[in-house]
C-alpha cells in the first residue's frame, strides 16, 4: 500500500497554499511544508498555455532539489486558469479580481494544475485539466464575493469550494480537487508509479 511505502520518505509539500495542505492531508499522507522565497515562475511566451503549469512546477522542483536529502520526496505544484488563450493568474487587486470574474461569467474555462514529484533518484511531472463552466454572474454577485472572500490569492480570482463556486459553477468536467489546486487521484497514482517503476 502506498501509505506504507511512503513511510520510508520524509514527504515535503513545497507550497504556501492552505488548500493544497488540506488536500494532501485528506489523502492520509504525512508531510511537512517547506517553502523557498523568490522562485522564478516565469515561462517562455511561446509555450503552449496547457503546458505552463507543469513547466512552472518543474522549475519549482528544480529550486528545491539543490537542498534535498536522500530520504525526501518533494511535491511542487502550480495552477493556472485559462480562458481562451489567456492565462488568468492571481489578481493584482480587488478591481482586477472583478475584471477576471466578469470575463469568466457565462463561459467555460480550463483549470490546469501541473505537479512535479521528486526523490533523490527520480522525477515525475504531469498536468491535470478540468473544464469549468460558470453561469452568468451579476455585478452584485461578483462584488459580494470579492468583498467577503479572499480572491486575491487564487488563480482566476475564485475558489470553487467557496460561495461563488457553490452558486455560480454550473458544470465541471474533470477533477474537482484539481480546481482547488491538487488533483488527488492522479497525484496518488503518479506517486505509486514513481516509487514502483
Amino acid at each position: 500500500m502506498l501509505l506504507q511505502e511512503l513511510k520510508q520518505y520524509n514527504v515535503i509539500l513545497a507550497s504556501n497554499s492552505p488548500r493544497r495542505r488540506e488536500l494532501l492531508a485528506d489523502l492520509g499522507i504525512e508531510f511537512q511544508v517547506r517553502t523557498l522565497e523568490g522562485i522564478d515562475e516565469s515561462y517562455p511566451h511561446d509555450l503552449p498555455v496547457l503546458e505552463i503549469a507543469e513547466y512552472i512546477s518543474r522549475k519549482k522542483a528544480h529550486a528545491y532539489q539543490a537542498e534535498m536529502a536522500d530520504d525526501e520526496l518533494i511535491i511542487t505544484a502550480d495552477t493556472v486558469v485559462i480562458l481562451g488563450d489567456e492565462v488568468l493568474g492571481k489578481p493584482k487587486d480587488a478591481d482586477d479580481a472583478r475584471r477576471m470574474l466578469r470575463e469568466l461569467s457565462g463561459k467555460t474555462h480550463k483549470v490546469v494544475t501541473g505537479v512535479t514529484i521528486v526523490t533523490a533518484s527520480a522525477t515525475r511531472s504531469f498536468s491535470a485539466v478540468t473544464d469549468v463552466e460558470f453561469a452568468e454572474l451579476s455585478d452584485e454577485d461578483i462584488n459580494y464575493y470579492v468583498d467577503n472572500y479572499r480572491p486575491l490569492d487564487k488563480a482566476g480570482a475564485y475558489g470553487i469550494q467557496e460561495w461563488i463556486g457553490c452558486m455560480g459553477v454550473r458544470h465541471i468536467n474533470g477533477s474537482f480537487y484539481n480546481v482547488m489546486g491538487l488533483p488527488l487521484h492522479r497525484l496518488y497514482t503518479e506517486i505509486e508509479h514513481l516509487l514502483n517503476d
